[in-house]
């Protein structure tokens, strides 16, 4: 699918001005390099069906619902979020700590099979520690060895244009957890969002899911050079503004949505 040139410098200068009161998310909130890869690893389709406040804050929902109960968990029990304490961790489990009064997380033995699996892996190719894999990629997302590459090896990673994967080395990188040495390597996601608010801008034109999500992915990344905004900090201001406001970057394509996911998949 080709990405329309006027749209881009349309949706660029849109951008421009969106970008001017915009401070990207530091994630203090997240105490460690594991906590931030294992919640990656389940942050899909979370099911939520209502906002709940979780120990007095929010309130939050749906991904933000999600983060707020596993980090509530790892307060509570510290190590909680690491390879040997989720290796073998029963869905019975995972739908207790995920509750949010009556709101339950959608289908928490897949969640379950994707973090023993990520447990497993960890445990015999990083002594279970994230840091680990961070020291191994030696600073690189991209290319053999790099981070990217390495989070891939696992189930919850696999998705061919790595959401999740670039979604934990923002994280370790604006923690300092992850220095990128090659930041010409980082993608825009293309989740639901970011989708819609391609379409629904002229940006990209309708088709499968596989395709609006390829150009969806090359479009943003003609956004974020002509706007001369970073791909990581372009994807935290599409998302937090645009989830609620279809129509942020324009509407001149009409009122389109998203395709729907393909079925049994673990991403977008």
């Amino acid at each position: 699918m080709t990405v329309d040139a006027d749209a881009v410098k349309r949706v660029s200068a849109r951008v421009e001005e969106l970008a001017k009161d915009f401070e990207p998310p530091t994630f203090e909130h997240v105490p460690h390099p594991d906590a931030a890869l294992f919640l990656s690893a389940i942050d899909h389709q979370t099911g939520y069906s209502e906002p709940h406040m979780v120990d007095g804050e929010g309130p939050y929902e749906g991904s933000d619902l999600l983060w707020a109960l596993g980090l509530r968990a790892e307060r509570r029990a510290p190590g909680a979020l690491t390879a040997r304490s989720l290796m073998g961790v029963p869905a019975e489990a995972i739908a207790a700590v995920f509750r949010a009064g009556q709101d339950n997380l959608h289908d928490p033995l897949r969640r379950a099979k994707l973090w023993d699996d990520l447990s497993k892996g960890m445990l015999k190719n990083y002594s279970g520690q994230a840091e680990q894999l961070i020291e191994a990629s030696g600073g690189k997302l991209a290319g053999p060895g790099g981070a990217l590459v390495r989070l891939s090896e696992f189930d919850a990673f696999a998705d061919p244009l790595r959401k999740k994967a670039f979604l934990v080395c923002k994280i370790w990188e604006r923690r300092g957890w992850l220095e990128v040495s090659d930041p010409e390597s980082w993608e825009v996601s293309a989740d639901n969002v970011l989708m819609r608010l391609a379409l629904r801008s002229g940006l990209v034109a309708e088709g499968d899911v596989d395709g609006v999500r390829e150009s969806t992915r090359n479009a943003f990344r003609q956004v974020s050079e002509q706007a001369k905004i970073s791909p990581p900090v372009l994807d935290d201001l599409l998302w937090q503004k645009g989830r609620e406001d279809p129509d942020l970057i324009g509407n001149e394509a009409g009122d389109l949505s998203e395709p729907p996911r393909r079925e049994g998949v673990v991403f977008y």
